[in-house]
């Protein structure tokens, strides 16, 4: 055991991990002669990062090439055998693979001695049971090595012994399972015949039972038979694997291999090779029949049935087309179907990913072969559920056919959507749809209406997977038919068009014929929209929705032979043939990019005729008004406004007709409405914008009923609802759903009782009582017919209280759609308030949008629960912040509205400073930011006064230039802004913040001169500390912005300097005394704007007089000591030195020392229960003798007595030198220094312990170094008249020092004399 383990023990613990746990090294293998690197590099080979991995082995492979004779190549491999193994099993792998890659490099190194060593090494029969699985995947991965180096095909006794050595191992099925029979399997598969023919009879029995007894076995007959087909007949004589006799013992081996590739999830090798010997033999049908369907497919076993799918997927490239329809017309193609039913879509079972694979692969190796291309395509749609394909409808592999197989699929298609051929169908019903017995759900008219559904959403789809190269008569093909289909029906045939050569074998219902009509139009959105740059115009330029509505006028030409579904009327004729008539008009403009965006907008509601005619013709009207009106036809213009002058302009009208567009569930309507209003947005007028933020005004939109009806998605339509069916599981967890729902709504309904159903219930039961007689005594019961009559009068009341509450959820549901879809007409309106914005920036109706916006913001903000909320906030925030703050470009015309914009800026400040949170409040303060950008960017065309101070001769300042000659008046917008600024320093919970002070002031520096004043007075005064800290905050982030010094001249700026330092020194005079939060807020502040004030003052070099703050802060020294280091107060204690640094009085040692040494006052018992994973000490390690004699005596003097410790004479000395040179550096003579008091120690306080004592020695040493003082620039920068005494400043940041070599021998010469007071202790002690 010992000696099987030290390999094991030796590839755990590194070399220098023995060195450094003080171990001397035997050194049995010889490690000391190799360097550090070397023995490196075994290490990263067995690390998990395959880069690590691979990195070594390349530098070992290296390293050896450099010193091919020398020991290194024999310690590596040794080393590399041992480590095959190791007891870490992701380690053996890469052992295997940095030997197999040592000996493909260096061929000379014999295999055959490899194989020794590794036989040696790890031997199978000295092995011991505890040690068995290691060796056995040593003996593996050993032989695998060999093989990946590529040298053990050539070399015939190396093989040989390797596939003896595999044979060996295959006897240990417990550890190895059948991982020896597929390494010689793989081994053999690249032996070349001649070695075959000598290595045969050694890994092949004559026994056909052997060949039986696994999937390995099998594989080997497969191979020999593949390899050396002669010689194996020699062996083992004339077989006949697909016989009678054969069947089952084949189906249990493939059974076998299914199982045990059930994890991989892939094809084993032994079912593709038989069914390539089938092949071969011409056997194949026998074999798919007995084999695979009546055999693997017998028994319900999964694993069996993946083998068969992924069989089949394999073969689709071996087949020829008839063994194609064989295939494709058998069991194993039904029980396919039924698994692509049963299984749920997003399981992890389901084959269809797989089979969609397997399809993709073989129709893109068979691009020459468009007859077999058709024969797959063709068949895998004909698997249907009373019906309905199972393949899905957006089926990806269409791509990978070849032109003249996708024309024939597309007929085919046709064929069967026009004539559907049932009894061609592989169709089917699952074991639930059988067991409903419902005669209507199995009638050729329902299976005819799925599979027409199924087939115009394929055509659709078959045009959106489409590659842009291919032919585009085919898209035509498939438009025409559509449209033909949705709105049209053959009167009697004609040549002329195609579409009505054709007859309906089955009459088409109106359902259908509207699933084909929202197929129509979604093929034309992928037409105008997705396949715009390829196929939106052909060679004549024109689009393809103008050339369907050229088809369209040539149906309603042939009235002989072809008829609309719904007729159209005489006006909506009229409006066909005058919509025609100007399309031709605007083809002559077609230049203009107006004209364009018209023509597209005429096009769409043209076709639109054919599916909604009413609501069609009237738009078509009003839209042939519009594009008359604004494309310059004076003289009609002038006659309609001569007969009606109150008409309505034309853009108002158009502005109508796109919300109502708007209000259809097409994306195609969609984008034409959003490029109309693009084109037309410059024309737009304060009404057509009202008309817009009318349905974006929450408020108006609840209470008054709108003109524009929203229309529900009619792509629900696709969906058939019967589907459902196919699977009962489905319709059971529904049912179960239901149920549950219904108990809900049971415990809603008792939770909530109605006063008026409980007054119907008394006089009910009231009722029944006086039926069984007023004058009977209450135990006396009710006959039967009074408790019958009770019944029925109960039920009665029951029931209508039902209808009454289902009544009232259902107009709850319906209140809530109605509110989804009008939210989601507001989410479709604002694309045209973005358009506006982002097309017509300079446009004063852009100004209108501010407050419809910010009030969808503030409305949503609160009511933000469901996800369109959220879309609509989220959009509308969008659009304010980069359409219309950020933007670039802005109203530069304001003209008479400058009077309203300043009171749209006041209203818009109080309304910031009235909301309930701040972030509402940042979106209202913005956008008075942007008007007064506007106000800023527009000149002002009568002049305004100058104020004192603007004839300051050539040089006037910046801000007071842009002042005069722009609409930004300073004397009206400081009373708004200061307003503003009052209430945020007064008021309690305001919502305004600082930050939208600083951007204020950032971006209107006179205004901040203006209202400086205001900030000043309330840093102190009868003001919240709160405010009083938010007013030192503000002026600590403003003072040092570059933008605003420029407002002040050199003396005022200075003044104002000396004024706010005077306020803060008057807010210091109570520094250390506060007790609540915001007083230690408003202290904490107050230092940081006087540090900034520092700062300020040495950078500009300016004259202030800072005694008074000295003193202040000198005397407050005591409180802050007293206070202590609580929490919270680090921050302030650093904050005040930071200040007396600059002042030039250094921080004392003592202030340091106390953060990291714990008051004395503690008890030890404290101290214990603070400290966690304390140890008793029977539980600690025992240490060395000196150590624990030292120990010893700490905790005797820490225990004994009840008088502190006395201190020697020397160290009295040393802190009293310590004392008196602190006194002198900071800056005052140490008699009239405030000593430091030390801790003061109650009798029953023990002694320091050695570790804080030692601590605080190497603090004192740290500190003891000369002070280099750093800040001399800051003193000399400060005026004369600032500070008399100047005294060094503070030295570098302390870093750890290394005692010197006297305080090295001190110290040992004090452990020494403490080890001899030990020592005699003890040996006084009895």
């Amino acid at each position: 055991m010992a000696e099987m383990e030290t390999p094991d023990v030796a590839e755990r613990v590194s070399p220098g991990e023995a060195l450094k746990r003080g171990a001397r090294p035997a050194d049995p293998q010889g490690l000391l002669k190799h360097s550090r690197e070397f023995l490196d590099f075994f290490w990263d080979i067995a690390k998990p990062q395959k880069e690590t991995r691979l990195e070594a082995t390349e530098k070992l492979l290296q390293y050896l090439r450099a010193r091919p004779e020398g020991s290194e190549m024999k310690y590596a491999l040794k080393r590399l055998i041992t480590g095959l193994g190791v007891g870490q099993e992701a380690a053996r792998p890469c052992y295997s693979l940095a030997l197999a890659q040592l000996l493909q490099s260096f061929e000379d190194i014999p295999l055959c001695s490899i194989l020794q060593q590794i036989e040696e090494k790890h031997d199978l029969l000295k092995v011991k049971k505890a040690t068995m699985r290691p060796t056995l995947f040593a003996n593996l991965f050993g032989v695998l090595a060999l093989y990946q180096s590529g040298r053990l095909v050539k070399d015939s006794e190396a093989l040989m012994k390797s596939v003896k050595l595999l044979q060996a191992l295959g006897h240990y099925r417990n550890h190895l399972q059948e991982q020896p029979q597929k390494a010689l399997v793989d081994i053999l598969s690249e032996v070349p015949e001649a070695t075959w023919q000598e290595i045969l009879p050694k890994v092949l029995k004559a026994d056909l039972n052997s060949v039986f007894a696994s999937p390995e076995h099998l594989e080997l007959y497969l191979l020999a038979h593949q390899k050396v087909p002669v010689k194996l007949e020699e062996l083992m004589g004339s077989v006949n694997l697909f016989s009678d006799e054969n069947i089952p013992r084949l189906v249990t081996v493939l059974k076998m291999a299914a199982a045990s590739v059930k994890k991989e999830r892939k094809l084993p090798a032994v079912a593709l090779d038989l069914l390539r010997l089938a092949l071969e033999e011409d056997k194949f049908p026998w074999f798919w029949k007995e084999v695979v369907e009546q055999g693997l497919l017998s028994k319900q076993f999964w694993p069996a049935s993946y083998l068969c799918f992924r069989l089949l997927g394999a073969s689709l490239p071996l087949l020829s087309k008839e063994q194609l329809q064989l295939v494709m017309r058998g069991d194993l193609i039904q029980h396919f179907g039924e698994h692509m039913v049963t299984v749920k879509s997003r399981s992890q079972l389901k084959f269809a990913p797989e089979m969609n694979e397997y399809v993709g692969t073989f129709l893109e190796g068979c691009q020459d072969d468009p007859e077999r291309q058709l024969a797959v395509m063709v068949a895998f749609t004909s698997i249907t559920n009373q019906g309905l394909p199972v393949m899905p409808t957006y089926w990806r592999v269409v791509r990978y056919l070849s032109p003249p197989a996708l024309k024939g699929y597309v007929v085919w298609l046709r064929d069967m959507f026009l004539q559907p051929d049932l009894d061609s169908l592989m169709d089917f019903s699952t074991s639930n749809q059988k067991k409903a017995q419902d005669a209507s759900l199995h009638g050729p008219e329902r299976a005819v209406s799925r599979l027409r559904k199924w087939v115009i959403l394929h055509l659709v789809s078959i045009v959106d997977n489409l590659p842009a190269e291919k032919d585009e008569s085919l898209i035509e093909e498939v438009a025409r038919f559509c449209l033909f289909h949705s709105f049209f029906e053959t009167k009697k045939p004609t040549s002329q068009i195609l579409e009505t050569e054709q007859q309906f074998s089955f009459p088409m219902d109106g359902r259908s014929r509207e699933v084909v009509s929202s197929a129509f139009f979604s093929l034309l959105q992928t037409l105008s929209t997705q396949c715009k740059q390829a196929l939106e115009q052909t060679q004549d330029r024109q689009s393809w929705t103008y050339r369907l509505i050229q088809f369209a006028d040539m149906l309603l030409n042939h009235s002989h032979n072809v008829a609309l579904v719904t007729p159209f009327t005489t006006k909506q004729r009229q409006a066909w043939n005058r919509m025609l008539q100007t399309l031709k008009e605007l083809e002559a403009r077609s230049s203009e990019a107006k004209a364009t965006a018209f023509r597209h907008l005429l096009l769409l509601v043209g076709i639109h005729l054919f599916k909604s005619p009413t609501e069609s013709c009237d738009l078509l009207g009003d839209i042939q008004t519009c594009i008359e009106k604004s494309l310059g036809e004076k003289t009609r213009r002038t006659r309609s406004k001569a007969n009606n002058p109150e008409e309505p302009p034309w853009v108002e009208v158009m502005v109508e007709i796109l919300l109502a567009l708007l209000a259809q569930p097409s994306h195609l309507i969609h984008h034409v409405a959003r490029s109309v209003f693009s084109h037309i947005s410059a024309h737009l007028t304060p009404r057509a914008l009202q008309l817009i933020l009318d349905v974006l005004n929450p408020e108006q939109s609840q209470d008054e009923d709108s003109s524009v009806v929203v229309m529900d998605d009619s792509e629900a339509q696709l969906q058939d609802e019967e589907d459902t069916s196919s699977d009962s599981e489905g319709d059971k967890n529904s049912r179960s759903e239901d149920e549950s729902g219904e108990e809900s709504d049971e415990e809603d309904r008792n939770g909530d009782v109605d006063p008026i159903f409980r007054e119907q219930l008394m006089a009910v039961l009231q009722a029944g009582k006086a039926l069984g007689g007023e004058d009977d005594d209450d135990d006396e019961e009710l006959g039967d017919e009074a408790m019958m009559a009770l019944d029925q009068n109960l039920a009665s009341l029951f029931a209508e209280q039902k209808l009454r509450i289902q009544a009232r959820r259902d107009e709850k549901n319906k209140l809530r759609k109605e509110k989804a879809l009008q939210r989601d007409f507001q989410i479709r309106v604002l694309d045209l308030v973005e358009v506006l914005a982002t097309k017509q920036p300079k446009s004063p109706l852009v100004l209108e949008l501010l407050e419809p916006l910010l009030n969808i913001i503030r409305r949503s903000m609160r009511t933000s629960s469901t996800k369109q909320e959220q879309d609509l906030l989220h959009k509308t925030a969008r659009i304010f912040t980069h359409q219309l703050c950020r933007s670039r470009h802005y109203c530069s015309n304001v003209g008479n509205f400058v009077e309203t914009l300043y009171t749209q800026v006041e209203r818009l400040v109080q309304q910031a400073g009235h909301q309930a949170h701040s972030s509402i409040s940042l979106y209202y303060f913005n956008a008075s930011f942007y008007l007064l950008r506007v106000l800023k960017g527009n000149t002002s065309d009568k002049p305004i006064h100058k104020k004192a101070g603007t004839d300051t001769g050539s040089q006037p300042e910046d801000p007071k230039v842009a002042q005069a000659t722009s609409c930004f008046d300073l004397s009206r917008v400081t009373p708004i802004y200061s307003s503003a600024l009052r209430s945020f320093l007064t008021k309690r919970n305001s919502p305004l913040t600082v930050p939208m002070f600083l951007s204020l002031f950032s971006r209107h520096p006179m205004l901040y001169k203006s209202l400086l004043p205001i900030v000043i007075e309330h840093v102190t005064g009868q003001t919240r500390p709160r405010h009083q800290a938010q007013a030192c905050l503000l002026l600590q982030k403003t003072l040092p912005v570059r933008e605003l010094r420029p407002c002040f001249e050199d003396p005022e700026w200075e003044q104002l300097m000396g004024h706010i330092l005077t306020k803060v020194t008057e807010n210091l005079r109570a520094l250390g005394e506060a007790q609540t939060k915001s007083g230690q807020l408003k202290e904490r502040s107050s230092l940081e704007l006087l540090n900034t004030l520092f700062r300020i003052i040495n950078h500009e070099k300016l004259t202030v007089d800072l005694t008074s703050v000295r003193d202040v802060l000198q005397s407050k020294q005591q409180n802050l000591q007293q206070r202590g280091h609580s929490t919270g107060s680090c921050r302030l204690h650093d904050l005040y030195w930071q200040a007396m640094r600059i002042l030039g009085v250094q921080r004392p040692k003592w202030a340091k020392d106390a953060k990291e040494i714990p008051s004395a006052t503690q008890s030890p018992v404290s101290m214990k229960r603070k400290k966690k994973g304390f140890l008793p000490e029977t539980k600690k390690r025992k240490k060395r003798k000196s150590e624990g004699t030292t120990q010893e005596d700490a905790k005797t003097a820490a225990t004994s007595g009840d008088q502190p410790p006395s201190t020697g004479k020397k160290r009295r000395r040393r802190k009293k030198a310590k004392v008196a040179a602190e006194a002198q550096v900071n800056g005052m003579p140490a008699a009239k220094r405030p000593a430091p008091e030390p801790p003061t120690k109650s009798p029953s306080t023990p002694a320091k312990t050695r570790k804080l004592h030692k601590r605080k020695k190497k603090v004192s040493q740290v500190n003891g170094a000369t002070p280099v003082p750093l800040e001399k620039g800051h003193q000399q920068e400060l005026p004369a008249k600032e500070v008399t005494g100047k005294s060094p400043q503070s030295a570098l940041p302390q870093k750890k020092i290394k005692p010197s070599l006297a305080g090295k021998s001190s110290s040992l010469f004090q452990s020494t004399v403490k080890k001899k007071r030990a020592q005699r202790r003890t040996w006084k002690k009895p």
